[in-house]
């Protein structure tokens, strides 16, 4: 090879590299607005929000953001949207208000001005077509139809009825009128957007194919949990089949999270357990399938609350969220102009202010870890392989309720989880969509699953559930099976099988018969069936001890050791340790983490030699014990690091965050600088702190941040 082809293969490989980089999807924020300084928050991706703009602005806002460096998505909403052409007769010259959701008064359900839930009709699918070719005409290179939303109080429109006739061949019957008939609706409901959303991503698939691109295609939505807490229907599990579905993010934040529980008789926000929950059902839906996941968390929220009350809450949100060690993709942020620009109340004030320079700082260390956030094999702390089994029925017999049967703040659900999780053990969910997966219940050696809450949507789950059990599972069913659901027309009262409840199928295949006390050996595994309601475990004070007791007996009988219960969670993931320490725990105690470690949810960075983190509260550390070898390290930054260059006696690099914002890092270096030189643009810019410690060898600087880039040189 000859000098000149060595050099052309040295840029060629130059090339791939900086091609690879540049193609980095890792983290994303969704904005409507155009690109600006004041919120240039510098992640990979920026999901441009919204296509209706006078004047071909959606494509100037796309051309905006990638000229900044971004890759460029497109999002919309595909219950909703800003769709005023479509419901006002300017697509096809028809008013299509008639298609929105009714609920049983007549009422239809707004999201917004002139813009209804709509029932996802095949003309509408067609208008929705002309969106999603625009986008990928702009150039994105993925599109986001979020939160296929059907509300469980809706179902009364023309245009449902006549979805109705269509898909079960028979006349409409109003959901309040019989179990059967809100069963019915609610699987209707989930049909319609599971089929609007293959159709949409089948046609997205097939045009950008057409124009030689590739495009993904991704499903914002809720978690299960919240969206069965909240009466609303939508494909959830499902959607993991479409082969056209490459991923999902997972739209889990305070305003979902704080929806208020019971636990030991008292209902209340559990924001912490809630979202570590939430997002532990949106990894279960979809690690068996392999599909791509985003998880999403907001430094504040929908609704107008406190910025004290914002900080707390996205703390523990944002601890939830890395306590999946398997997922490393982020939302970092839903519209960061909401957040740079907008203003909300202090405690104990009622003048509205922007945000605080102290909680910028903050969230802009947190937002730029994800950057670099890694996937790690590590283990949250606690006994593992203890699921509760849930499925998208779950959200089937929510609105109306019948017969006096009542599930207050999804408590069957909760009674299974919340005993667990706040004795330090990691439950798991298992969907039960998932189960003929082979992987499912890979890892899970006691599974906790009910009816009262949800039913089996197909027979294949039993005969996978039974496998499992003879293959050496140990299965808790608690439940009184006395629902007015049980008795739906499904599977296991029809087609020749005439079973009062789905369980007794279950427990037909298991031979285990009605009465039998204590754990029922099954094959190589266990079965014990309880009479109680899971919601009777945490609607009265002091009810779940009997079912902990179940719980450590069957793991101890798996073979998985003793069941270690305490007051906390930790993990840690590369440099990083994320913890959370638990209240309403017998264990009052702190947890006491030794140093030194950076703290990250302090603005000022310190060196900590040892961070307590009380019941209630959570912790996101940087380990300095992880450090390696002698090279310049930026530990932590309330900004993103570009051109970072290594000469000898000196480091350098530029640092970007959204101009008005000031920046506080954190830097490892083989020896105490001689000297730091800030320039912007050319021009000398100034420090306003410049702290070594000798005994971590870290500088700690502050400055002003510059969305074009702060240039630091640090001569060693």
């Amino acid at each position: 090879m000859n000098v000149r082809d060595f050099l052309g293969l040295v840029l060629l490989l130059v090339l791939l590299q900086s091609n690879v980089a540049a193609a980095q999807e890792k983290t994303a924020f969704q904005i409507a607005a155009p690109w600006n300084e004041a919120y240039d928050v510098r992640s990979d991706i920026a999901i441009v929000y919204g296509i209706n703009d006078a004047g071909g602005k959606f494509e100037e806002r796309v051309k905006g953001w990638r000229d900044k460096g971004y890759q460029v998505h497109f999002m919309t909403g595909i219950a909703w949207g800003q769709y005023q052409d479509y419901f006002k007769g300017a697509f096809d010259g028809k008013p299509h208000f008639d298609e929105g959701q009714v609920q049983r008064n007549g009422d239809t359900i707004w999201h917004g001005k002139d813009v209804p839930y709509i029932v996802p009709s095949g003309n509408y699918l067609r208008y929705i077509k002309t969106h999603l070719k625009r986008a990928i005409d702009a150039g994105v290179s993925a599109i986001h139809l979020e939160e296929p939303e059907f509300w469980a109080r809706a179902g009364y429109s023309a245009a449902f009825k006549k979805e109705w006739q269509q898909y079960y061949g028979s006349a409409w019957r109003p959901q309040h009128e019989s179990p059967e008939a809100t069963y019915l609706s609610s699987k209707l409901k989930y049909h319609l957007y599971l089929r609007a959303l293959q159709e949409a991503f089948s046609y997205v698939k097939t045009y950008a194919k057409s124009q030689g691109k590739v495009v993904h295609c991704y499903v914002p939505t809720h978690s299960l949990l919240n969206y069965s807490s909240w009466r609303i229907v939508s494909p959830e599990a499902s959607l993991a089949s479409l082969k056209d579905v490459d991923g999902y993010i997972a739209q889990v934040w305070t305003g979902t999270s704080r929806e208020p529980v019971y636990y030991n008789g008292i209902k209340k926000e559990r924001v912490f357990e809630n979202a570590f929950l939430e997002y532990g059902s949106m990894v279960s839906m979809t690690a068996p399938t392999g599909k791509k996941m985003f998880f999403l968390t907001d430094p504040i929220e929908d609704w107008p609350r406190t910025w004290d009350d914002y900080k707390k809450n996205y703390e523990a949100t944002f601890t939830a969220q890395l306590l999946y060690p398997m997922v490393a993709d982020y939302e970092v942020m839903p519209w960061p102009n909401r957040i740079y620009l907008g203003r909300f109340k202090l405690e104990n004030d009622t003048i509205r202010y922007p945000i605080s320079k102290a909680y910028a700082t903050q969230m802009q260390v947190m937002v730029n870890a994800l950057n670099t956030m890694p996937q790690s094999s590590n283990r949250i702390s606690g006994s593992h392989g203890i699921g509760v089994l849930v499925s998208n029925s779950m959200m089937f017999q929510r609105f109306p309720t019948h017969a006096r049967y009542e599930d207050p703040q999804l408590s069957n659900f909760y009674g299974m989880a919340l005993p667990l999780l706040k004795n330090g053990i990691p439950v798991e969910t298992v969907h039960m969509e998932n189960l003929e997966h082979p992987n499912t219940l890979k890892n899970i050696r006691v599974l906790i699953m009910s009816y009262a809450n949800m039913k089996p949507l197909s027979q294949q789950y039993h005969q996978a559930l039974n496998r499992w059990v003879r293959a050496g599972g140990i299965l808790l069913y608690y439940g009184r099976d006395s629902d007015p659901f049980q008795s739906v027309k499904e599977w296991w009262n029809s087609n020749g099988l005439g079973y009062k409840t789905p369980s007794q199928d279950l427990f037909r295949l298991f031979g285990f018969k009605e009465g039998r006390q204590g754990f029922v050996k099954t094959g190589k595994g266990r079965v014990l069936v309880n009479r109680k309601d899971p919601k009777e475990l945490v609607l009265e004070a002091g009810q779940d001890a009997a079912f902990l007791a179940l719980v450590e007996k069957a793991y101890m009988l798996s073979g998985s050791g003793i069941l270690k219960k305490k007051n906390h969670f930790l993990l840690r993931r590369g440099p990083y340790i994320v913890a959370a320490a638990l209240d309403e725990n017998a264990d009052k105690m702190p947890l006491r983490i030794n140093g030194p470690v950076v703290d990250l949810f302090d603005p000022e960075l310190p060196v900590l030699t040892q961070k307590e983190v009380q019941p209630g509260q959570q912790a996101f550390l940087y380990d300095l014990k992880t450090i390696q070898g002698k090279r310049p390290v930026i530990l932590a930054a309330a900004g993103r690091a570009y051109d970072e260059q290594y000469r000898p006696g000196q480091y350098s690099f530029l640092l970007k965050s959204p101009t008005g914002t000031t920046n506080a890092m954190r830097i490892y270096l083989p020896a105490a600088p001689r000297e730091v030189q800030l320039a912007v643009n050319g021009a000398n810019s100034r420090l306003l702190r410049n702290d070594w410690d000798a005994h971590s060898n870290t500088l700690l600087l502050q400055f002003e941040n510059d969305s074009r880039g702060v240039r630091v040189v640090i001569t060693l």
